[in-house]
């Protein structure tokens, strides 16, 4: 039984120590940056995609 209630505190210990450990914390904030400047770049490159073939593609193949 003693045993059982060491290897508890342990548990907690280690999970306190975890839960209090802030140095992944910065690398996660500018993945998630990253990750949404990405996302706004694809957006703003498929949304434009169409008018850039309709205008530019379309009046050089008409013009050949």
């Amino acid at each position: 039984m003693a045993r059982k209630l060491i290897s508890l505190a342990n548990t907690r210990r280690a999970a306190g120590c975890l839960l209090a450990d802030e140095r992944g914390t910065t690398a996660i904030e500018y993945a998630l940056i990253a990750s949404g400047i990405g996302a706004a770049i694809v957006s703003v490159v498929y949304g434009l995609g169409n008018t850039v073939v309709n205008n530019l593609y379309d009046k050089i193949a008409a013009a050949f």
